[in-house]
């Protein structure tokens, strides 16, 4: 028939085909039914991404651990920089900053640095800087605390938070406590003080808040402490004789296991580890001469200085004042109002100065005046016979607009 002559190959024909092709070809499936089609259409064609990469990597051609490595060889001073590239590089380096301290820390690239507080003539409530100790890096602005409390509340630090006691706020004194986390760079509310305070003693000691002064005499709240260990501490009263609370501090320290305090009319000294009758006592007479202000400890010495511009320090063990030599040429006669800090071991005195000069803007030239923040880090070495010497080095002025 033709038929079946047209699809009949020839014998000759098959030989050809098999010298010409030598690929198999897999059996064809059976076409889905359509009930199948529909349950396929339903599934997903690749697996899905990973969480990280759903709520954002900080670097995408690399992983996360080895992205938080290089971003914590970067200096601190670029982190504000760094928290504005992307909401993961902000979760980071503000919200949960752990990963990237503890990845400093292996480095050993946790820096120290200094928080200031400035009150601009044109405000009643402060504002907080984070000075990097490192010349050319200019002061960091930090958040406001949320109560905007008058540069009459006091101040404490326990090496990793600041702790801003009291105050006033519209000339009415404050009972609050507001933490800084200069890492995070974030405030938080502490618990609130048992009586309001104004130009108190605030000192962080061996795992203590220690606060004094500052309130009524008359207020059994006079002395009170709170534990750091713990987030749901309350402030427990420290008992405290009557006849030495009529005092106006204006310094305070911790000092050989002491909490000591600079008042108008003789220091105070409190010993926690003391039994209750004998903790509190005058400071010695010769400290109390020589303490005029702020002041550091730096190696069990206490440092102030004199309204000369004399650096001295305090050795407990020899009750004696020594100057620091080696500063006459390197630092300002006149150093009232300076701040000490003791940053890393070295000693820093942060004053506050201004400028006034005129600036070029727009084709001429304007009169301007601005804050300029000066401070010098002070390498301290023992001499013979217990004398102290020091080093200076003065950075550039910074300046806050």
């Amino acid at each position: 028939m033709c038929s079946s002559q047209r699809f009949r190959p020839s014998p000759e024909c098959l030989t050809r085909r098999a010298h010409t092709s030598t690929r198999l070809l897999p059996p064809l499936a059976p076409a889905p039914s359509r009930r199948r089609r529909r349950a396929m259409s339903t599934e997903p064609t690749s697996p899905p991404p990973p969480p990280e990469l759903i709520h954002g990597s900080l670097i995408p051609a690399l992983p996360d651990d080895l992205a938080i490595h290089c971003i914590a060889l970067l200096p601190r001073a670029a982190h504000p920089t760094l928290a504005l590239v992307s909401r993961a590089f902000h979760a980071l380096l503000c919200r949960q900053p752990e990963p990237l301290l503890a990845a400093r820390r292996a480095l050993r690239l946790s820096d120290s640095h200094i928080i200031l507080s400035l009150r601009p003539p044109s405000s009643a409530s402060l504002l907080f800087f984070l000075l990097l100790p490192h010349p050319g890096w200019p002061p960091l602005p930090l958040p406001s605390p949320p109560v905007a409390v008058s540069s009459s509340s006091s101040v404490a630090t326990d090496g990793s938070r600041l702790f801003l006691i009291g105050g006033s706020v519209a000339g009415v004194p404050a009972a609050s406590v507001q933490i800084l986390d200069p890492r995070a760079r974030s405030w938080s509310i502490g618990p609130r003080l048992s009586s309001t305070r104004e130009f108190a003693v605030a000192v962080a000691h061996s795992g203590l808040l220690f606060v004094a002064g500052g309130c009524v005499p008359s207020s059994p709240f006079w002395a009170e402490a709170l534990d750091l260990s713990t987030s749901d501490a309350k402030w427990k009263t420290v008992a405290s004789p009557i006849h030495l609370r009529e005092k106006w501090m204006h310094g305070y320290a911790s000092l050989a296991g002491k909490v000591l305090a600079v008042a108008d009319r003789g220091g105070l000294a409190y010993d926690p580890a003391a039994p209750p009758a004998e903790a509190w006592a005058p400071v010695s007479p010769v400290l109390d001469m020589g303490w005029k202000g702020r002041a550091a400890v730096i190696q069990g010495i206490l440092y102030s200085y004199d309204y000369l511009g004399q650096v001295k320090g305090y050795d407990p063990d020899t009750d004696s004042w020594s100057t620091v030599e080696g500063l006459e040429r390197e630092l300002p006669k006149f150093l009232c109002g300076a701040t000490l800090a003791n940053v890393g071991g070295l000693l820093y005195l942060v004053w506050e100065g201004k400028w006034k000069g005129k600036e070029e803007g727009k084709g001429k030239e304007e009169m301007r005046s601005m804050v300029v923040i000066e401070w010098a880090g002070i390498e301290l070495a023992k001499a013979e016979e217990g004398r102290l010497r020091g080093k200076s080095s003065r950075p550039p002025k910074r300046d806050v607009r």
